[in-house]
């Protein structure tokens, strides 16, 4: 039976299910992605831009209905749904005026003459979640199709509509058939994938865990890959300087997205002199939220999360609001602030993936910093200061791949997204998100 389900989380109604790949649909997805690479690699930089602004319109032409279907299958506000479709269109868009400069040869500063040339490899795989339905998949379509890459998009088992509907638009802005195939995978399908010789990488986001299963199959097999995993986001506070401000943020930051993206900050940690004061506004504010939030996006994500808290709780950390889920069938827990949490809880060094907050006290910024780089997890970080020298100083100690200095991570196409550790391998987005599937070929003439 199939896994692929639309289910409405703020009901806990089964919308509709879709049937799962066969082998054989398997088998034939990959030849389609193969052939499509072998005519797509070909065909000029200036038609490739075009399917790209294409693919850009439709998504601008369609943002109610994307939007719609969105928060249909994941609880995404319909305000923030039009929000991530914008954001889609604008990573095609960037992909199509800028591609082809990140693409043009390299002329090496040597006796004779030596050119880089920046080649796609074939067609890839990507393993998608359903956080960001679209924008998952439109940071790693968008250049690699410019590249002159092929796609096989497994998307995640609880946004198959989204998948379909994004296949879907791209043939509708006249894709050679092959150039991006939705697959409806297993596991195992996917493991089959990684290794076939017609697949040359992949590309996942998500669990630690898949992660490390996926390098696995990748590395056995020799196929490059990039690896975008969870996130602990330290949020520091170094002083009291607009500290509503500061507060609102950190609020808006948590709560984003149901608390459901790996770059929301996760983490407050705050020095002792602006500590009470910071607690008591942003536990207010979080409580205040209580009613406007939307449901999570599933049963499972509130079971993992709930898990997590009641751990912390009976282990001793202060719950300062929420702990709770949300009556009737739907899948709703309420924001919640935690202090006092400690490293035998799991709150200390996993993911708090929805609506939960963690709050520190620091004594000192190198300790804020010390505290920051405890976590197994290395994605973004921000630090809220009136003292930019500090916080630049500071931002070279952080171990993650982003730091913000009085803000908080904001995707761009023009930004490059990524992190260390446990955080993944590999960069998203900007120049650095076109070559990462690039085959760099030296052309010498001594």
């Amino acid at each position: 039976m199939s896994r692929y389900r639309t289910t409405n989380p703020a009901t806990g109604e089964l919308v509709e299910e879709f049937p799962a790949a066969s082998d054989q649909q398997i088998d034939e997805a990959l030849d389609r992605a193969h052939a499509a690479y072998r005519q797509w690699r070909a065909v000029p930089l200036e038609q490739r831009a075009a399917l790209l602004r294409r693919i850009a319109g439709v998504h601008r032409e369609r943002a109610d209905e994307l939007a719609e279907i969105l928060t249909l299958e994941m609880g995404k506000p319909i305000a923030e749904a039009r929000g991530e479709v914008a954001l889609v269109a604008s990573i095609y868009e960037y992909y199509a005026e800028h591609g082809a400069r990140f693409l043009a040869d390299e002329k090496l500063d040597v006796a004779g003459e030596a050119v880089m040339r920046t080649e796609p490899i074939g067609a890839l795989v990507g393993i998608m979640p359903w956080n960001f339905p679209y924008y998952q998949v439109a940071r790693f379509a968008a250049p690699n199709l410019m590249l002159g890459n092929t796609i096989l998009l497994k998307h995640a088992r609880n946004c198959p509509k989204a998948a379909l509907e994004i296949e879907a638009l791209i043939t509708e802005a006249e894709a050679p058939d092959g150039v991006y195939v939705n697959v409806f995978a297993d596991n195992a399908q996917i493991a089959r994938m990684i290794g076939d010789t017609r697949v040359q990488g992949v590309s996942l986001t998500g669990s630690e865990r898949a992660g490390a299963a996926v390098g696995e199959v990748a590395g056995r097999h020799l196929k490059k890959y990039v690896l975008e995993l969870g996130g602990s986001d330290p949020f520091i506070v170094l002083d009291a300087e607009n500290l509503d401000a500061t507060v609102s943020q950190a609020v808006r930051n948590r709560l984003f997205n149901g608390g459901q993206a790996c770059t929301a900050s996760k983490r407050f940690i705050v020095l002792a002199d602006v500590y009470p004061e910071f607690l008591d506004n942003f536990v207010r504010a979080m409580r205040d939220r209580a009613a406007s939030l939307g449901p999570l996006s599933s049963q499972s994500v509130v079971d993992d999360l709930a898990e997590q808290v009641d751990d912390a709780v009976a282990k001793g950390a202060t719950l300062h609001t929420g702990g709770r889920r949300g009556g009737g069938p739907g899948a709703f827990y309420e924001p919640t602030v935690l202090t006092g949490v400690t490293p035998e809880m799991r709150a200390y060094s996993e993911e708090l993936f929805g609506p939960v907050a963690v709050v520190y006290q620091a004594a000192t910024a190198a300790e804020a910093i010390a505290l920051a780089n405890e976590s197994p997890y290395g994605l973004g970080a921000a630090i809220y200061t009136s003292d930019i020298a500090q916080a630049r100083a500071l931002a070279e100690e952080l171990e993650c791949g982003m730091v913000w200095i009085n803000g908080t991570s904001k995707s761009a196409p023009d930004l490059p997204f990524g992190g260390v550790k446990r955080s993944g391998v590999g960069r998203e987005l900007a120049e650095l998100g076109i070559t990462e599937f690039a085959n760099k070929k030296l052309v010498r003439i001594p």
